[in-house]
């Protein structure tokens, strides 16, 4: 459960960060920058965390276990995932932030907890009681409260919400599979994120970019007049390394199901940081507070095995 929930927070901080990112000159220069901005700001970011992923797992001397994760059928099956989970998913993510916003980008893309959640009941028999379902519906309730707040400005419905469908079947199919992958004691939690990052960073360098011919204004970041968005990206990135850590730890302990109800507390969170590291207080409407308690304490008992907690007690 704690992990869950700093998994959520970190990926609230993720968020504004990378809206921070998306804003900054370079990827709003040109209609070509504009349309390249959430592919190529995507591959530096999951190339950044896969460097962080990497020097995590090399100050723990864990490498070679690493790679003999990778070599096992799960870690194959991780590799899957990450393509599911990166190109298709955060793509999806980053297009509903670049087009609605950090703070409802990261709502409208925290649907995917009910899509994983029916998956997980079909594909890995996770039950979830009556209780949990019902705070799930409450938790998404408040998640549409939250969409749907008139003081928001949304730049382009149509394309962020289609960036959040591709986010929420993305990020819900990944959840499932990494959580049979994680029951390997060969691949944990801290393996498989290094695999799942390198793996969606190959492919957006080696597929995706080549095929939009992006690499060219990808390359053109690297030079002194871009200023402050690399590092700020980096920055991001290493959020979203945090972020994914405990994410999997969790989804490793509780299952998939509990994990993504707990972790879709980051667009309440998102909400939280808008205000602080913003200074945006257009969001805090009578709507937006109501809503964003809801998810928070929703979401965590939508997480919560009652029975569990109250047998321990006794």
């Amino acid at each position: 459960m704690f992990a869950g929930i700093i998994a959520g927070i970190t990926w609230a901080i993720e968020t504004i960060v990378l809206g921070i990112a998306l804003a900054m000159s370079p990827f709003c220069s040109t209609e070509q920058a504009i349309f390249l901005a959430p592919f190529v700001s995507t591959f530096i970011h999951d190339a950044c965390s896969a460097i962080w992923a990497t020097a995590y797992n090399g100050v723990r001397g864990n490498l070679k276990n690493v790679w003999k994760a990778f070599m096992t059928k799960s870690g194959k099956w991780v590799v899957a995932a990450a393509v599911i989970g990166g190109p298709v998913g955060m793509t999806g993510y980053v297009l509903a932030v670049n087009y609605m916003g950090a703070s409802i980008g990261a709502v409208a893309s925290a649907v995917f907890p009910a899509i994983g959640s029916i998956l997980a009941y079909i594909f890995l028999k996770e039950k979830m009681k009556w209780y949990q379902w019902i705070f799930l519906v409450f938790t998404l309730l408040g998640v549409y409260g939250l969409s749907y707040s008139p003081d928001l400005q949304i730049e382009n419905f149509w394309l962020g919400l289609l960036g959040a469908a591709m986010c929420a079947f993305g990020w819900g199919i990944e959840a499932v599979v990494l959580a049979k992958c994680l029951k390997d004691p060969e691949v944990l939690d801290e393996y498989a994120l290094q695999i799942r990052q390198t793996t969606s960073a190959l492919t957006y360098g080696i597929i995706i970019l080549p095929v939009l011919k992006g690499w060219g204004f990808t390359a053109s970041l690297f030079n002194a007049e871009s200023g402050w968005l690399l590092p700020t990206i980096a920055i991001a990135a290493l959020f979203a390394t945090v972020s994914y850590l405990f994410y999997y730890k969790a989804i490793s302990q509780i299952g998939a199901s509990k994990a993504m109800a707990i972790n879709v507390t980051y667009c309440a969170w998102a909400i939280v940081f808008t205000v602080i590291i913003l200074r945006d207080t257009s969001v805090l409407t009578p709507t937006t507070i109501l809503c964003a308690v809801v998810v928070l304490v929703c979401g965590i008992f939508a997480a919560a095995d009652f029975k569990d907690i109250f047998s321990k007690r006794k």
